[in-house]
């Protein structure tokens, strides 16, 4: 299992004490920085309760029908993780920019993904692992889903944008890292669920090693044109992991923004 490169820090909250929620980074030194837990701001001056319960009713009539995905797609506040001119697009059925040439998934996106990980299970997801934390929307609403969730995150920008964005909220199961995602998060494994925001020609295999038995993959990965699809672009893989191996199922088309390994 290669080391990461660069430090993965920025715990949302002290973890518990049974799991380490930094590595050391290459100059040899160990951050972690906690952060307050504050007040839920009421911010914006608009009441997005209607309008998030709106948006969950195009999700149950767009084919998303886990309960629990759609009570956690109408929890999490979607405007408060774009930027400000965008507010009044938070709740429809697109992927918004938020820097860095990354975008928000489209709530569809997030629910159906959200919804394969869960796979119709009874309560919470154990321990999860997100690669690639974005602007931390996904990460918000995983953390309705599981009991702990690490979200990574390659480009610094948005890792501490991810941070602004959540600070206020109270997150107590979620730990916000930096470092490559493409290496996973050894320290916290076994995973119950991986769920990754960026497509690759595959899975990297720190992954599938990092994924417990009886655990779910949901990842986006490059086609190859061999089963007739147009050669680049991306589809929906599930893999799970049982006792005798590796399951993997290709499901419908999607767009995500390229896997890449390193931060920057």
């Amino acid at each position: 299992m290669p080391r990461p490169t660069a430090t993965l820090a920025a715990s949302l909250v002290p973890p518990p004490k049974s799991v380490t929620p930094v590595a050391r980074a290459a100059s040899g030194g160990v951050r972690s920085a906690p952060l307050p837990v504050a007040a839920v701001p009421q911010g914006l001056g608009m009441d997005s309760a209607p309008v998030r319960q709106r948006m969950v009713q195009k999700l149950a009539q767009g084919g998303i029908v886990d309960e629990v995905v759609l009570a956690a797609m109408g929890t999490v506040e979607r405007h408060r993780f774009v930027d400000s001119a965008l507010v009044n697009q938070a709740y429809e059925d697109t992927s918004l920019p938020i820097g860095l040439g990354q975008t928000i998934s489209k709530p569809n996106v997030v629910a159906r993904m959200l919804e394969l990980l869960r796979n119709g299970r009874q309560g919470k997801l154990g321990r999860v692992l997100e690669i690639g934390t974005g602007c931390g929307y996904q990460a918000a609403v995983l953390a309705q889903l599981a009991e702990e969730v690490y979200s990574i995150e390659r480009l610094r920008g948005l890792h501490d944008k991810a941070r602004d964005n959540l600070r206020a909220l109270r997150v107590p199961n979620l730990h916000l890292l930096f470092g490559d995602g493409m290496v996973g998060y050894a320290k916290g494994a076994p995973y119950a669920g991986i769920v990754a925001a960026a497509g690759g020609e595959a899975v990297p295999q720190a992954w599938i090693d990092q994924l417990a038995v009886g655990g779910r993959l949901v990842a986006p990965v490059v086609a190859n044109g061999r089963d007739g699809s147009r050669p680049g672009s991306q589809a929906l893989l599930v893999v799970d992991k049982t006792a005798q191996g590796v399951r993997q199922t290709l499901l419908e088309a999607v767009h995500f923004v390229p896997l890449k390994s390193g931060t920057a």
